[in-house]
C-alpha cells in the first residue's frame, strides 16, 4: 500500500460503512454514527431530510458544517438518556443545535437545566437562536431571581431587559385546610392567600368556592392555575366528587372533571402539561393507581400504578422528571422516578434512617431534599437529607430546622431560595451548594392546621386587604 493510500484509509476509517439504518453525520470533521430512526423521531431536521425522497436521504454519509462537534455531540447524550453537565460554551453550542436541528427533546431539556449559573447564557443564546420557549422560560427565572442576579444583568441589551421587565415574579402563596360549606355558614376564613414581601402581610388572593375542599386535598400549580382534587368533608371522610381549578390570570374558578377513581390525601403533580393524581385513600384504604388529566381534552387516564399502595406521599420534580418517596417499614423511604415515555415508575435511590418516612420532598437543581423528623421520639426537629441525582449520593445537612421557629414539610423553591412557612413565622433559606442559609424572616400565616403552598404570578391589580 503506498502512503497516500494509506494516507486515504486513515481518512476514511472513521466513517467505515454500518448497518443500513445507521448514518454517519460528519460535524467538525469528526463522525458520529447515529440510528436513523432516533433522528427522525427527536428532530424536525432530519426527518424532513429522511423523508423528503431526495437524494441525500439516502446517502450513508452526511456533513453538517454549520454546527460544532460538542453541541451534537450534547444532543446525542441527552437523546440516549443522559442528563451531562454542560460548560458555558457547550451549553451555547447546544442551544445552537437544537435550534438548527430543531431537537425538542434537546430543547426541553435545556429548559429544565436552567438556573443561577446559566439562565443569563441561556436567556441570550435562546434570542440568538430564536428558541422561543427556552427563551421565555430563562427570562421568568431571570424575572424571580432578579435581586440576585442584578449584578450580572448588565451584560443584557437593553431589548433584553426590557422583556424581562415586562413579566411578572412569581408569588409566594398559601391555603390552609378547609372543608365545604354552605352559603348561610360561610367561613371567611376559607381563603386563599399570598405574601406581599414588600409590606411584611399575607393578603387575601381568592375566596375558596363553597364545594370546594382543601382538607386532604390534593392540590397542584400548572400554567398559573391552581388545581384541587378530592378533599374530605365530615368525620366519617365523605370523598368530594368535583373538582375545581383557580385561573390566577383571569382571578376566576371553574370546575373540571374528577379522576376516575374518587381519592383524598392524593398528590397531585403539574408535569408536562398534565396532571398527576398520585395515589391517596378512598374508603380508608390506601391506593397505587395513577391517573393523569390533560386539560385540553379534559379527560382522565389511568397510567402505571405506583410500586405500592401510598397516601400522602412526598412529591417534587427535577430535572424534567417527577420523583416520589414511598416508605417501607422498618425506616426505609424508596426514591422512585416516573418515565413518562415508558410509562414506568424505576427505583432511584433508598434512604435508610429512623424516623425515615419524609413529610416533604423538594427539589433544587439536581438535588432532592427529603425533609423528616428527627431522630428516637424527637418531633421538634426536623433532618434534612440531601440526594445528588447524578453522582447517586446522599448527604446529610448540617444543623437542625425546628417545628417552633420554622414551617416543616411545606416548601417551595423560587431561584435559590427555599420559603417555609407555619402560623409563627414564614422563613426564607438561601441554597449554597447542598446547604441552607437562613436568608429572611417574614410574618407567619395567620391560620392553624395544615397547610400547602405554591407559586403563582399575579397579575397587578387590586386584592383584598390583609386578612
Amino acid at each position: 500500500m503506498t502512503p497516500g493510500e494509506e494516507e486515504e484509509e486513515e481518512e476514511e476509517e472513521g466513517c467505515r460503512p454500518g448497518p443500513p439504518e445507521r448514518v454517519c453525520i460528519w460535524v467538525e470533521e469528526q463522525p458520529f454514527w447515529v440510528e436513523k430512526a432516533l433522528l427522525v423521531q427527536s428532530s424536525e431536521y432530519f426527518r424532513g431530510l429522511f423523508r423528503s425522497g431526495m437524494r441525500e436521504s439516502r446517502q450513508e454519509q452526511m456533513g453538517l458544517g454549520e454546527l460544532s462537534a460538542a453541541g451534537f455531540l450534547a444532543m446525542l447524550r441527552v437523546l440516549a438518556g443522559e442528563r451531562p453537565v454542560l460548560g458555558s460554551e457547550e451549553t451555547f453550542q447546544a442551544v445552537e443545535c437544537a435550534a438548527f436541528l430543531q431537537v425538542k427533546p434537546l430543547a426541553e431539556y435545556l429548559i429544565h437545566s436552567i438556573d443561577s449559573d446559566n439562565c443569563i447564557l441561556l436567556f441570550q443564546a435562546a434570542a440568538i437562536f430564536g428558541l422561543l420557549d427556552l427563551f421565555h422560560r430563562a427570562a421568568l427565572y431571570i424575572r424571580d431571581s432578579y435581586a440576585e442576579l442584578e449584578p450580572d444583568l448588565r451584560c443584557l441589551s437593553d431589548d433584553l431587559l426590557a422583556y424581562v421587565d415586562t413579566l411578572l415574579p412569581s408569588t409566594f402563596v398559601a391555603v390552609g385546610a378547609h372543608t365545604p360549606t354552605f352559603e348561610f355558614l360561610e367561613d371567611l376564613s376559607r381563603t386563599i392567600c399570598y405574601l406581599d414581601e414588600e409590606t411584611n402581610t399575607w393578603r387575601t388572593l381568592s375566596c375558596l368556592p363553597l364545594g370546594a375542599s382543601t382538607f386532604l386535598a390534593g392540590m397542584a400549580t400548572m400554567d398559573n392555575k391552581i388545581y384541587i382534587v378530592g378533599g374530605v368533608y365530615g368525620a366519617s371522610k365523605q370523598v368530594v366528587e368535583s373538582s375545581f381549578c383557580y385561573d390566577a390570570d383571569a382571578d376566576a374558578w371553574s370546575e373540571f372533571p374528577s379522576p376516575h377513581q374518587l381519592r383524598y390525601d392524593v398528590r397531585l403533580v403539574g408535569h408536562e402539561g398534565h396532571l398527576y393524581a398520585i395515589g391517596g385513600e378512598y374508603d380508608k384504604i390506601s391506593l397505587k393507581s395513577v391517573e393523569r388529566y390533560d386539560p385540553a381534552s379534559g379527560t382522565w387516564t389511568f397510567v402505571s400504578d405506583l410500586p405500592q399502595p401510598s397516601a400522602a406521599a412526598p412529591c417534587t420534580q427535577a430535572m424534567g422528571q417527577i420523583f416520589v418517596g414511598l416508605w417501607k417499614p422498618l425506616d426505609v423511604t424508596v426514591i422512585y422516578k416516573y418515565e413518562s415515555r415508558g410509562d414506568a415508575w424505576l427505583p432511584v435511590t433508598e434512604l435508610k434512617r429512623p424516623q425515615s418516612y419524609g413529610h416533604c420532598m423538594v427539589a433544587h437543581r439536581d438535588n432532592l431534599y427529603i425533609m423528616r423528623n428527627g431522630p428516637s421520639d424527637d418531633f421538634l426537629r426536623c433532618v434534612i437529607d440531601c440526594f445528588n441525582l447524578r453522582s447517586q449520593q446522599w448527604s446529610a445537612l448540617p444543623g437542625q430546622f425546628l417545628n417552633s421557629k420554622g414551617a416543616l414539610f411545606t416548601a417551595i423553591v423560587r431561584g435559590d431560595t427555599v420559603y417555609t412557612v407555619n402560623k409563627v413565622v414564614t422563613l426564607l433559606y438561601s441554597v449554597e451548594e447542598e446547604t441552607w442559609r437562613f436568608k429572611k424572616e417574614r410574618v407567619g400565616f395567620p391560620r392553624p392546621g395544615s397547610l400547602q403552598t405554591f407559586l403563582l404570578r399575579l397579575p397587578r391589580r387590586d386584592h383584598d386587604l390583609a386578612r
